[in-house]
């Protein structure tokens, strides 16, 4: 349930219909604009009397709520999320790339690739320690040393960085990382998604292979529940009938997601497609349907990359990307940053 209040409301009434929604055992969920202020119910709302509220003299309007997710709804939050890492925001009209190898293979690898990532107009830095991987004798990464690597290559460019969690006992092991990825195989790992909702760090939250939107902002709303709102939706392509590219790269996602939440919304055009050459179109697409950000894998020799060198580009190539996307980004009304 969502209350409307007035812009010019009683402060003395809205305090005491606060405490009275709270008495009742209903969690509160604000959000204050210029001009109104929304009060999002969380909870079971028949304890409610609709006919009450309504002739409070502070209350505009009030809206029942149809979706099982309440804090990450749109209606709950009118105004877009703004994620802040480090200095470099997602959401609203602004735009970030994140760029770097599939996985760690080295210290002298993932430092060459953060600089060539840095110069050409990333913002954040990605890198692999743990993989999970379809089979058990493919290369799983290089565990906690591949994440000192990542720290440190953050240390000598300044460029956060963000990776994947795929257990909670790692955890402790994450404190200089910005960004922790949940994957889209532990998209519905309930037991993690609680874990990391516990963390006051931003969250990477990847759609898994064959779930729904709802689905998806189901796991979002497991995370916002244990108390982290800082989380970042992630396009990377759901599993189809159709075999030419890895995946199916789901673009009516992201404005349908503009439209059900105001969590922020990136795309990873890499694990969608597969393959390095759908790379770059896949990314101008994504930016013209709406999406906030990018995260692109590069590596500097894909054709001896451990792990997806199919899909991974070139510096030079990431390079001319960026400068596509730069011509591309006035036209929808956003801004990438630039060091």
């Amino acid at each position: 349930m969502v209350i409307t209040i007035k812009s010019n409301a009683d402060k003395k009434q809205f305090e005491n219909l606060l405490n009275w929604i709270e008495s009742v055992g209903l969690q509160i969920n604000l959000s204050e604009g210029e001009n109104y202020t929304v009060v999002g119910l969380v909870g079971d709302t028949s304890l409610v009397d609709i006919s009450l509220l309504r002739s409070l003299d502070i209350v505009d309007s009030i809206v029942r709520i149809q979706e099982p997710y309440k804090s990450a709804n749109r209606k709950f939050h009118p105004e877009d999320s703004i994620i802040d890492v480090g200095g470099h925001k997602f959401g609203g009209n602004h735009f970030q790339i994140i760029a770097g190898p599939c996985s760690i293979e080295s210290y002298d690898q993932v430092l060459a690739i953060a600089k060539a990532v840095k110069q050409a107009g990333a913002t954040i830095l990605r890198g692999g320690a743990f993989k999970p991987r379809s089979s058990p004798y493919s290369f799983q990464g290089l565990g906690i040393e591949g994440l000192k690597m990542l720290v440190e290559a953050k240390r000598q460019t300044g460029l956060p960085i963000i990776t994947e969690l795929m257990s909670e006992n790692f955890l402790p092991y994450f404190d200089d990382v910005d960004i922790i990825q949940i994957g889209a195989r532990n998209m519905q790992n309930f037991d993690l998604l609680k874990a990391v909702g516990k963390t006051r760090k931003p969250i990477l939250l990847k759609r898994g292979l064959a779930n729904t939107i709802e689905e998806w902002l189901m796991s979002a709303e497991y995370i916002m529940a244990g108390g982290n709102s800082q989380i970042i939706l992630c396009e990377r392509g759901i599993r189809t009938f159709e075999p030419y590219t890895r995946n199916t790269l789901d673009l009516s996602a992201i404005p349908i997601l503009k439209e059900k939440t105001h969590l922020p919304v990136i795309v990873d055009p890499s694990h969608a497609s597969g393959l390095s050459r759908l790379v770059k179109p896949l990314s101008l697409a994504s930016v013209g349907a709406g999406a906030d950000g990018l995260i692109i894998e590069v590596h500097n020799n894909p054709e001896c990359a451990l792990c997806d060198g199919a899909q991974s580009l070139r510096p030079e190539q990431f390079d001319d990307l960026v400068k596509a996307v730069d011509i591309m980004l006035p036209i929808v009304n956003k801004e990438r940053d630039k060091e």
